[in-house]
């Protein structure tokens, strides 16, 4: 079967933005498992106890990392702390300031808001703009010219993909868009989501933030030394690998423009130690079906509807042998996708779920 490519404009403000809001894609109705309102509410029950536990490792692990590899700068035997450092540092952060900006980490809300905005900074997010950008994620999911947090594009670019395993397009991104903030600007894409009200706060944060960085480099200067930058800022680069290596399969190849989790997120089993720098965000599907569930309880949450889910990737490997030949065939047909199957128990696709379904490649 030939199919003609379609054209897709990733601007929120462009036409495909327009095409969403008119075709009812913007803002829809999302398809959900059933779930009994008693096992939801126990499934929502919100603890500080897990998060502290985490954090406090996650803290402790950064802390003693950090000083072990300062202590021992200056040798080769600082790279082994400095890989763990930067990635407790560059992606731990990522699953932290998620699950911190849903406010379902913790069930104090100061806890949350601390360690939303002490991720934020490490990962260099800005917590007012993010906040609201990914509201819109969920509001929107993979909805093209709506969602500003699709990671891969049709047809992807793959250099693209590769350097931002080393954090270098993200990290030059998230520059550019502190020190425009920092002036007091606020661009035209951030004005679709984040309120007018919230906008002189993303400055003032993007203010400080550059204080703290200027502060950095001016104390790395008087030492003569990159160990400063070793600690805060360069690990946003170092230690961005392993936030890009799961993050790239919660949506990689699969549908887009359809209002059904199942067809446009993945779940993949991953080991202890991914898990718990990831916290739990491989259950992606279940994420954004309930993203009220605290990520502690995601296992429950999968372990009560994978009846209705699509079978999850054995491995993070195991994604990326169903991700990697989808974005190759995009480039050749950005009309190409990975169609999830369904097990026999799972309710249908209803058809204005997946307009894409009939270009799915067998």
């Amino acid at each position: 079967m030939t199919v003609t490519p379609s054209a897709r404009d990733y601007s929120l403000v462009g036409d495909s933005a327009r095409r969403a809001i008119d075709s009812g894609l913007a803002a829809a109705e999302w398809y959900h498992t059933d779930i009994p309102r008693k096992q939801m509410k126990e499934l929502m029950q919100r603890s500080d106890g897990p998060a502290i536990r985490d954090t406090a490792i996650w803290l402790g692990l950064l802390v003693a990392f950090g000083a072990a590899g300062a202590a021992l700068w200056g040798s080769w035997w600082c790279v082994p702390f400095f890989v763990c450092y930067g990635v407790l540092y560059g992606s731990a952060t990522d699953s932290r300031w998620h699950e911190c900006g849903h406010g379902t980490a913790f069930k104090t809300p100061w806890m949350n808001d601390a360690v939303y905005q002490i991720a934020c900074f490490m990962i260099m997010r800005n917590p007012v703009t993010w906040r609201w950008s990914h509201t819109r994620h969920h509001t929107d999911t993979v909805i093209v010219g709506r969602d500003p947090e699709i990671s891969v594009m049709r047809p992807p670019d793959l250099l693209r993909v590769v350097l931002n395993f080393f954090g270098l397009l993200d990290a030059w991104h998230a520059m550019v868009d502190m020190f425009r903030n920092a002036s007091g600007v606020i661009g035209a894409e951030e004005k679709t989501f984040i309120p007018e009200s919230e906008q002189p706060r993303a400055i003032r944060i993007a203010r400080i933030w550059v204080a703290i960085y200027a502060a950095t480099i001016a104390l790395a200067v008087y030492l003569g030394s990159w160990l400063p930058l070793m600690l805060i800022g360069l690990p946003r680069l170092y230690g961005a690998w392993h936030h890009v290596l799961t993050g790239l399969l919660q949506h990689g190849g699969l549908a887009d423009n359809v209002i059904d989790h199942r067809l446009n997120s993945r779940t993949v089993l991953m080991n202890p130690v991914s898990r718990f720098i990831y916290w739990n965000m491989n259950y992606h599907v279940e994420h954004h079906m309930f993203p009220m569930v605290p990520y502690h309880a995601l296992p429950k949450l999968h372990a009560m509807i994978k009846h209705d889910l699509p079978a999850p990737c054995q491995s993070i490997w195991a994604g990326y042998r169903e991700m990697l030949p989808a974005f190759v065939r995009q480039l050749r047909n950005d009309d190409y996708f990975v169609k999830r199957e369904l097990p026999p128990t799972a309710r249908p696709y209803r058809d204005e779920f997946h307009s894409e379904t009939a270009l799915a490649a067998e």
